[in-house]
């Protein structure tokens, strides 16, 4: 039995050790917010957190997975401001990379609340989008930075009250 926590519910599963994680997260727990794209680590379309740290769920094996802490494009619950600046910059085209990208992002922000437009590229040049939309992904990226700079960084409005 492998046990873990999945956008902060307690989950078990008794999938084969070795079943990639983006499968146990669409098929066992219908959470399909997370895509299947290439399967082999390289294109970002399955990006989770896990333990807070992006990670490719097509080759991650659900064994891995055990004690740990599984977030999806669903623990956003849409109320991410990536997802708002997403909206605003009208990124997506067909749509299919966006959960992986804004996951990516995500980790960027929190991370990095305020990133320079070549971290914000260098953070994201591994995930791909088939429609091209790269641009107005760092205009989206750079607009939730900007917007709402005490999401990523609590301490923001303090900081300046002892200067």
């Amino acid at each position: 039995m492998i046990e873990f926590i999945l956008n902060g519910n307690k989950v078990q599963t008794d999938a084969a050790a070795d079943t990639p994680l983006v499968w146990v997260i669409r098929d066992e727990f219908g959470l399909k917010g997370t895509k299947f794209g290439c399967g082999v680590a390289m294109c970002g379309v399955c990006t989770v957190h896990i333990d807070g740290n992006a990670i490719r769920s097509c080759s991650y094996p659900v064994s891995a997975a055990n004690g740990k802490e599984v977030s999806t494009i669903e623990s956003l619950n849409g109320e991410h401001p990536l997802q708002s600046a997403w909206v605003e910059e009208q990124v997506p085209q067909c749509g299919y990379c966006q959960s992986g990208q804004i996951m990516q992002a995500a980790t960027l922000l929190k991370s990095n609340p305020n990133p320079t437009d070549e971290e914000i590229v260098n953070h994201m040049n591994s995930n791909y989008c088939r429609c091209m939309a790269y641009t107005r992904i760092k205009k989206a990226i750079k607009r939730a930075a900007t917007s709402s700079v005490e999401y990523f960084d609590p301490n923001a409005s303090k900081k300046g009250e002892n200067e």
